[in-house]
């Protein structure tokens, strides 16, 4: 299971890296991925650029804050500050359903939680776009992605407690999720991931 791509993501003239700290090319990003979802799925949504903006502000101080110094982390934090960017959209919730097709699947995700499919979508993309430039490394997508009962499971737990979006994006692109302290970079780290009390990666 893939996401269509910003073209905003598919430039390589300019350091995504550096670029993703931007505010305008920021939303210019995310509008192309929900315009491109939309495409794909027939979906309309309404973006609030507002919260859009209270989103990226908040984001940027949370990944200032735990920024690591050592060139070697920079994988790991790529992985991170793409999570923190999917737990903050899910926070503020810059996107809003207008329509949804007639007789639209709701056990395919991008119509059980068309919102937190965009949000995934866009910090999967931003994720790859990063690590194909920053590492020659392709991004591996997990069968976890299209499978409507971890869907299930993703919405129900970061309604719970947001910060384990970061733990759930690690979990689609194949990483150990921290679900313990996923909010906190050092720990993750160094710590070994722990699982969930249930022994499980999620809950039904």
């Amino acid at each position: 299971m893939g996401f269509p791509v910003p073209d905003a993501l598919s430039e390589t003239d300019r350091p995504i890296r550096r670029a993703m700290r931007r505010m305008r090319w920021f939303k210019q990003s995310f509008a192309e991925q929900v315009k491109a979802i939309s495409d794909a799925s027939g979906v309309e949504y309404s973006i609030n650029n507002e919260k859009l903006a209270r989103v990226f502000v908040a984001w940027l101080r949370d990944f200032e804050a735990q920024k690591p110094t050592q060139p070697a982390a920079r994988r790991a934090f790529t992985n991170f500050a793409s999570g923190l960017m999917l737990q903050q959209l899910i926070c503020d919730a810059p996107l809003e359903v207008v329509s949804v097709p007639v007789g639209s699947d709701a056990s395919n995700p991008a119509y059980y939680w068309p919102e937190g499919y965009v949000y995934v979508a866009y910090c999967l993309n931003v994720r790859a776009a990063v690590l194909a430039q920053d590492l020659d490394e392709a991004l591996t997508l997990t069968p976890d992605l299209s499978n409507i009962r971890t869907w299930w499971s993703f919405k129900e737990n970061v309604t719970e407690d947001p910060a384990l979006a970061i733990a759930f994006l690690d979990l689609f692109s194949g990483e150990n999720p921290n679900w313990s302290t996923p909010s906190l970079f050092y720990e993750q780290v160094t710590q070994l991931p722990k699982q969930p009390a249930n022994g499980n990666q999620s809950k039904d």
